[in-house]
C-alpha cells in the first residue's frame, strides 16, 4: 500500500515471522513504563494474539504496525493506533522504536508522519492523541513536531518502581475537518 511508504521507512501489517520480535519488544523492561506493562507475554500469548491480527481497525478497535527499514526490509519498531472510536472518529497513538542505535534517524518521525497521513485520509479521523509521560522528551518534540498540543497534564498517573510520575496527554485535530 504506497500510503504507508516513505523515503526511508514503511509500515505494514503484522505477520506471524514477526514473534520474536514482538516478543522482544513486550518483555523489554526498559520500555514498561512508557508502555504501562506490568507484566512480561509469552510467546504463547503473542502468537495468539498474531494470529488475531488479521482483524479490520472496526473490529478490533485497534491497528499495530511494523515499521520496517525500506534500505534492507528490517522490522525496527511498532506503530499504533489503539482507542480507535470511529462514532467519534478519534485514536490513540503509540511508537517505540527497538533499539537505541536506531532512534533519532528520522525512522520514528517519518513512521508518525505516514501513519498520521492514513488516520486522516482513509480512515477520515477528526483527530489523535497520545499519552507521553512528562520526563520522556524526544516523545514530547516528536508529537509535538507534528502540531500535537498538550492539553492537560494527569498528576502522579504512572507508577513505575514505587515512583510516581505525570503523563501528558496531547491532541492533534486533523485541520481538513
Amino acid at each position: 500500500m504506497i500510503t504507508l511508504k516513505g523515503n526511508t521507512v514503511y509500515l505494514r501489517a503484522l505477520e506471524p515471522e514477526d514473534l520474536e520480535f514482538v516478543y522482544t519488544i513486550e518483555n523489554d523492561e526498559s520500555i514498561w513504563e512508557m508502555s504501562n506493562t506490568q507484566t512480561p507475554y509469552s510467546r504463547y500469548l503473542i502468537r495468539q494474539y498474531l494470529e488475531n491480527a488479521h482483524q479490520d481497525i472496526y473490529e478490533a478497535k485497534q491497528l499495530r504496525l511494523t515499521i520496517c527499514k525500506i534500505e534492507t526490509y528490517e522490522v525496527i519498531g511498532l506503530i499504533d493506533l489503539f482507542d480507535f472510536d470511529p462514532r467519534n472518529q478519534r485514536a490513540g497513538v503509540g511508537i517505540v522504536i527497538q533499539n537505541q542505535e536506531d532512534r533519532g534517524k528520522g525512522f520514528g518521525k517519518e513512521a508518525l508522519e505516514l501513519l498520521i497521513q492514513y488516520s486522516f485520509t482513509q480512515l477520515q479521523l477528526h483527530q489523535l492523541y497520545a499519552n507521553i509521560g512528562t520526563e520522556n522528551k524526544a516523545s514530547i518534540n516528536l508529537f509535538t513536531n507534528f502540531g500535537f498540543q498538550s492539553i492537560g497534564i494527569k498528576k502522579d498517573w504512572i507508577r513505575f518502581q514505587n515512583r510516581y510520575t505525570d503523563e501528558g496527554l496531547y491532541q492533534l485535530i486533523n485541520p481538513t475537518n
